[in-house]
């Protein structure tokens, strides 16, 4: 999608990586919600607050949720390059913190 100049879609895409990879986590819980809210409340609530995953993959998360709402929703958002890009560049560190995090519980090979 951002290659093709798709940004909106980019940002949509992107969003739903972190958010997927929200989910891997919290099924180790065994939880899951029909609501995305509720996923990130659990994940935010039992991983970041108790130190499992650094406070600064909660802004990640947020920013992430922004700005795919305002590509799906607002008729008239324009989603620039720039935001497209670094919400890829988000999406790839958080996803990192989790294969970290999976390789640290023995779930994921090296």
């Amino acid at each position: 999608m951002f290659e093709n100049g798709r940004y909106k879609n980019a940002l949509n895409r992107a969003y739903y990586s972190i958010f997927h990879a929200v989910r891997s986590v919290c099924a180790l819980d065994n939880y899951d919600s029909s609501k995305h809210s509720g996923v990130i409340a659990f994940f935010n609530h039992n991983y970041v607050k108790t130190g499992s995953f650094p406070k600064e993959v909660s802004k990640i998360i947020r920013v992430a949720s922004e700005n795919r709402e305002k590509a799906d929703y607002l008729d008239f958002f324009i989603a620039s390059k720039d935001e497209a890009k670094a919400q890829i560049e988000r999406a790839e560190t958080f996803i990192s913190y989790v294969e970290d995090y999976l390789r640290e519980k023995d779930i994921l090979d090296e």
